[in-house]
């Protein structure tokens, strides 16, 4: 993919007594979009954000779409946002560091 915009994602869920239960709820579902994201090479890197007892409390993805237009369609139906998973979400734009080796 080149010339793709990339993002950097970090989503902390939301800290009620049901946000462990909404994630829960559409975890399969955000997976298998991951999967799906990680085959066409959109999804570069992600993963759960654990608190101090190991309880995922977020999510991390590095991703890379084609321009704007893609990541929005994307972001808008992701799962966690949708289920109202992701409570506070930060997205910075981001270049991967690639070494020449």
């Amino acid at each position: 993919m080149s010339e793709a915009v990339e993002y950097l994602i970090t989503a902390l869920d939301g800290t009620d007594a049901a946000a462990p239960e909404r994630r829960l709820a559409v975890r399969d579902e955000h997976l298998a979009g991951a999967q799906k994201l990680a085959e066409r090479g959109e999804l570069l890197s992600g993963g759960a954000i654990l608190d101090d007892d190991g309880r995922m409390i977020g999510s991390s993805m590095h991703v890379a779409f084609a321009d704007e237009a893609a990541f929005r369609a994307w972001y808008d139906a992701e799962p966690y946002i949708l289920g109202g998973v992701w409570q506070d979400i930060s997205i910075r734009p981001m270049k991967i560091f690639r070494p020449v080796l």
